[in-house]
């Protein structure tokens, strides 16, 4: 008796060349207006968009499709308070203690950022990413997990899209080491945390640094070269940075 799963038809329309360019441009340039911030308002998030964005995140690929990932949602303030004290504790101790190298200061001084995190206390909420370095089966068993961190990492990025899709703005915070937060969320040692997304609203006069990214043709080789009959896409330095 083979053990592969049943077969269902794939039903994903296919659009022309035309509209398919059309919208892809229209969700790159969506994207391409999505920041990193540290100053959000305090104003509520209905719980309900950051369900559908980890519904969302969830429909990652991932290695043997175990999806081993765990989302914790926090907006309890005495939570984020613990969350906040900790993280600042091992961030101070990272900048100021000794244990960030002075060449990792220097590439984030340009962002500016330290120790201090009162974004975690004041936010609406926070989400924290576990990835599963093994699970179990139906009968209670334990089972490895495969491709942990790619597949977690694919399933981070669709999460961040997601929130910014829904007018959401977040910021991938990791403080190290992150151990604190599996002690204070009460996770099981088979889950390790892999990000901390802070998420809300941008405070009136939030700014952000005025940054670039990089030029298409620096992240990207084609072979063979663009034939000279297709459209380009717009140059991602001409959207704004990360």
């Amino acid at each position: 008796m083979s053990d592969r799963a049943p077969r269902v038809p794939y039903t994903r329309p296919r659009l022309p060349p035309g509209p398919a360019l059309a919208q892809a441009q229209a969700f790159a340039e969506a994207l391409a207006t999505r920041r990193s911030i540290r100053d959000f308002s305090t104003d509520p998030v209905p719980r309900a968009l950051i369900e559908v964005a980890i519904a969302t995140a969830s429909t990652a690929p991932s290695g043997a499709h175990q999806q081993p990932w765990t989302f914790v949602a926090v907006s309890d303030p005495a939570m984020k308070r613990r969350i906040r004290i900790a993280a600042e504790h091992e961030e101070h101790r990272s900048y100021e203690g000794g244990r960030m190298p002075q060449q990792w200061r220097d590439a984030l001084a340009p962002i500016g950022t330290d120790w201090r995190k009162p974004f975690l206390q004041t936010v609406p909420w926070i989400v924290v990413l576990f990835a599963q370095q093994s699970g179990f089966f139906p009968d209670g068993s334990p089972r490895r997990h495969y491709y942990v961190k790619e597949s977690v990492g694919i399933a981070a990025g669709l999460f961040i899209a997601a929130l910014h899709q829904a007018g959401l703005s977040t910021l991938t915070h990791t403080p190290s080491p992150m151990t604190f937060l599996s002690r204070l969320l009460g996770r099981p040692s088979h889950e390790k945390p892999f990000l901390l997304f802070p998420i809300g609203y941008p405070a009136p006069g939030c700014t952000v640094p005025d940054l670039r990214r990089k030029d298409l043709d620096a992240v990207a080789i084609f072979d063979p070269p663009l034939p000279q009959d297709e459209p380009e896409l717009p140059d991602l330095a001409d959207m704004d940075a990360p």
